[in-house]
């Protein structure tokens, strides 16, 4: 359950992150989404441990 969480956090803030530098170009997009990405699976896997574990 840890895992599906934490990779749902993941591909929202992965979305956010590609919504956010798509503004600027291709490259930043990628990055943004990248970065953003990992920023969520830690936090989603936080989440977790501090709420259902």
């Amino acid at each position: 359950m840890r895992t599906i969480i934490g990779w749902l956090a993941a591909t929202a803030f992965g979305s956010a992150g590609w919504w956010l530098g798509e503004r600027v170009g291709l490259i930043t997009a990628v990055v943004m989404s990248g970065l953003a990405g990992g920023v969520g699976l830690y936090y989603g896997y936080r989440w977790f441990d501090q709420n259902l574990k």
